[in-house]
């Protein structure tokens, strides 16, 4: 709703690199489209060109916002993989 306040918890955004164990995590006050973008941005800052980066993700409408779709049309190493409803 409207009046929702998150009393101070926090969202954390993490990729697991499985070849070697390391996280790439950021956290965030917020947990919107914008903070999600700039995870995204950071994880292809992190991960060396030439791999593709999968996403197992939830439904939230964050992850699907016209501003994500685009920044995914312009990074297609980039795959969304989403967890069933």
């Amino acid at each position: 709703s409207h009046d929702y306040i998150r009393a101070g918890t926090t969202t954390l955004f993490a990729a697991l690199e499985v070849a070697t164990g390391k996280v790439i995590g950021s956290l965030h006050r917020r947990h919107r489209a914008a903070e999600f973008k700039k995870f995204l941005t950071k994880l292809d800052r992190e991960v060396p060109e030439g791999f593709d980066v999968h996403l197992i993700l939830d439904n939230y409408a964050t992850h699907k916002t016209p501003d994500i779709k685009n920044w995914l049309l312009a990074h297609p190493r980039f795959h969304l993989h989403f967890t069933p409803t």
